[in-house]
C-alpha cells in the first residue's frame, strides 16, 4: 500500500481503501471481555472491518441481524480494554447497534453441555472449524490451532482458532490466534520452535514459536510467517509477508498449507502446489528457495520419519495429503523419493490430518489429529476433531504399512462396564441390552465367522462394523487380515453423541463416520450373521472431557 500524502484522511477512509468497505462507522470503548454479535442465517453476509490501536485491520463477513437472532457469536476483546474499537460497515446494514459488550460468553452455562455436543472430542464453543493447524508441543502443552470461523456455523472468514491441552484429551479454548488482514484470510499451516533463533524473531533464551500459514488473497494464495514469544498466546506477523508467492512458477492459484520441519542444519517447507507437494528450504524461515516437487497429492501435506517395527536402524519417511493416502520413501532434505504407495490406512469423515511437531525425544511418538467432516444438528457450532492417534510403521504381509491407534491417554477416560468371552450372537445381543441408546461408549470385540460369509454389528439401523468375508471388505472398503485364511476380526469402537470411530485389528485399518441420530427411536446393539462367535466382548463407559 503506497504512503498517503496530502490532507489527513479519516480512519473510515483508510479502512475503505484497505478493505473495500465503505459507509458508516460505529465506535465502541472496550470496557469488558467480549463483543456479542447477533447472527441470523436468514440474512445475507455483509463485510465489516474492525480496528483498534495496535490491532491489524480485520475485515470479516457476518450475517448481522436487527431481528431475533438464530444465535449469538462473540469476539474476545479483553486485550483491548481501555481502547476504542471502530467498526466500519455498509451504511444500509442494520443490526450493528445490537453488538454489545459482555463479561461472559453467550449462553456460557450451556456451552459443552448442549444436546448434540460431542463429549470426548474437541469442538469449538461457537462457529465453524475444519483443518487442524500448527500442531505442536511446547512447555508442557499440546497446541491445537485450527481453521475457524468464529462468526457463523458455516465456512467463511478463515481465522486460526487455538486450544491447549496437558494430555491431548482435555482442551481449553483460548483467544483466536490469527485474524484475517489486508493480505487475506488465514488458511492452513504449521508451527515449529526456533530454538537457535535462526529467524531473529526471539532469542536463544526465549526461542520463538514460528508459524507458516497461507493467506488467501482473492486471486491467489501466498505463504506468510508469524511468530509468538509467549507460547502461542499472541502472534506478530512478519512485516515482509508474504515470504513465498509462487504464482509465476505454477499457473494455478492452488498453493497452500505449508508444513515446516527441521532437517539437519536447515528448515524445510512442504507446500501443496497444483498437483502435488513442493519442497522449499531456508536458513532463517524468512527467505525460501524452491528445491523439488512430487506429484500425486492434494492439500494439507505432512512429512515425517518413523522406525519400522520400532527399529531405530530401519526408518522410512511418510508423506501424505489431505485425503489420508500416503507414500513411503526417502528424503534427503530437498527431495522426496517414493519407494512404496500410494496406500490408505483410514477412511470416512477424516480429512486434512496433521501430526505434532516438537514431541520430546524421550516420548518419541508421532501423534496425529484429523478434522472430522461431521455436522451437529441444531447446534451453534460445526465440525470436530477426531481422537488423537499414534502413528507407526509395521511390517505386514503386504509390506510396510502405516498403523493408527488411539493415544494411550484415551484409556484414562474409559471405565470397564462389562467383559465376556465365547458368546453366541444371541448371548452377545443380550449382554449389550443395558447399553442401548449410548451417550458415549467404547466397545471392543473379536468376532469369528463359521459357515458364514459376513458378520455385522449394528446400533439401531446403522452398521458400525460390516465384515464381508467373501468380498474381503469392512464397511464397503477392501481389507484383508494378516492371516489371509483367518475368519476373525477385531474392532475397537468409540461412540460419541454425533460420531463413531472404529479401529480394526489394532489399527491396521480405521474409519470414522457420523452417528445416525433419530429422536424417539430405541437404538440397541445387535450382532448379525450365521454362526458368528463373539470370542471376546468388552464394554467401557467414557467420561466427558467437559465435566
Amino acid at each position: 500500500m503506497k504512503p498517503i500524502t496530502g490532507k489527513l484522511l479519516s480512519i473510515a477512509t483508510l479502512l475503505a481503501s484497505a478493505t473495500g468497505v465503505t459507509g458508516a462507522e460505529r465506535e465502541i470503548k472496550i470496557t469488558d471481555n467480549y463483543l456479542h454479535i447477533p447472527v441470523s442465517h436468514s440474512r445475507d453476509r455483509v463485510r465489516i472491518t474492525m480496528s483498534a490501536p495496535g490491532m491489524d485491520l480485520m475485515p470479516i463477513n457476518v450475517r448481522i441481524t436487527d431481528g431475533e437472532p438464530d444465535y449469538w457469536v462473540f469476539k474476545d476483546v479483553s486485550a483491548l480494554k481501555g481502547k476504542k474499537l471502530k467498526i466500519t460497515y455498509p451504511d444500509n446494514v442494520k443490526g450493528i447497534d445490537r453488538i454489545t459488550l459482555a463479561h461472559d460468553l453467550p449462553d456460557a452455562d450451556r456451552i459443552y453441555h448442549e444436546k448434540n455436543r460431542p463429549q470426548y472430542h474437541f469442538t469449538t464453543r461457537r462457529g465453524w472449524i475444519n483443518d487442524p493447524n500448527g500442531l505442536i508441543y511446547n512447555n508442557g502443552e499440546y497446541h491445537l490451532f485450527y481453521q475457524h470461523n468464529p462468526y457463523e456455523r458455516d465456512w467463511e472468514n478463515m481465522h486460526w482458532g487455538h486450544a491447549v491441552s496437558p494430555d491431548l484429551i482435555h482442551w481449553t479454548e483460548l483467544a483466536t490466534a490469527l485474524h484475517p488482514d489486508t493480505i487475506g484470510t488465514m488458511f492452513s499451516g504449521s508451527a515449529i520452535i526456533d530454538y537457535d533463533n535462526t529467524s531473529g524473531f526471539g532469542s536463544k533464551d526465549n526461542p520463538p514459536m514460528v508459524v507458516a500459514y497461507t493467506a488467501e488473497t482473492g486471486d491467489r494464495q501466498v505463504q506468510c510467517i508469524a511468530y509468538s514469544l509467549d507460547n502461542g498466546r499472541t502472534f506478530t506477523k512478519y512485516e515482509k509477508n508474504p515470504v513465498i508467492d509462487s504464482k509465476e512458477r505454477w499457473d494455478s492459484r492452488d498453493t497452500r498449507d505449508p508444513k515446516l520441519l527441521r532437517y539437519g542444519d536447515h528448515w524445510v517447507m512442504v507446500l501443496n502446489e497444483r498437483d502435488g507437494h513442493s519442497f522449499y528450504t531456508s536458513d532463517n524461515l524468512r527467505d525460501w528457495t524452491f528445491r523439488s516437487h512430487t506429484g500425486g497429492f492434494w492439500e494439507c501435506p505432512d512429512l515425517f520419519e518413523l522406525p519400522v517395527d520400532g527399529n531405530p536402524d530401519n526408518k522410512m519417511w511418510v508423506m501424505y495429503g489431505a485425503s489420508g493416502t500416503y507414500m513411503l520413501g526417502d528424503f534427503d532434505g530437498e527431495r522426496f523419493t517414493p519407494r512404496s504407495g500410494k496406500h490408505a490406512y483410514t477412511r470416512g469423515s477424516i480429512y486434512a490430518a496433521q501430526t505434532f511437531n516438537n514431541i520430546p525425544a524421550e516420548d518419541g511418538r508421532r501423534i496425529q489429529i484429523g478434522w472430522s467432516r461431521i455436522g451437529h444438528p441444531g447446534m451453534h457450532f460445526n465440525g470436530m476433531m477426531l481422537l488423537p492417534t499414534e502413528l507407526s510403521l509395521r511390517t505386514t504381509k503386504d509390506g510396510v504399512r502405516l498403523v493408527s491407534q488411539p493415544v494411550r491417554e484415551v484409556e484414562a477416560l474409559c471405565t470397564p462396564a462389562g467383559s465376556w468371552t465365547d458368546l453366541t450372537q444371541e448371548q452377545a445381543n443380550e449382554a449389550m441390552k443395558p447399553f442401548a441408546d449410548p451417550d458415549r461408549l467404547r466397545v471392543r470385540v473379536t468376532m469369528k465367522l463359521s459357515h458364514a460369509t459376513d458378520a455385522r454389528i449394528t446400533l439401531g439401523r446403522q452398521n458400525l462394523v460390516d465384515y464381508d468375508l467373501n468380498g474381503t471388505t469392512v464397511n464397503g472398503w477392501f481389507y484383508s487380515p494378516q492371516d489371509p485364511t483367518s475368519t476373525e476380526l477385531t474392532a475397537d469402537i468409540f461412540i460419541d453423541r454425533t460420531s463413531v470411530e472404529v479401529f480394526i485389528d489394532g489399527g491396521l485399518y480405521s474409519y470414522s463416520m457420523g452417528r445416525e441420530l433419530r429422536d424417539g427411536e430405541h437404538d440397541e446393539f445387535r450382532f448379525h450373521g450365521n454362526r458368528v462367535t463373539i470370542k471376546s466382548l468388552e464394554v467401557f463407559n467414557i467420561d466427558s472431557i467437559w465435566e
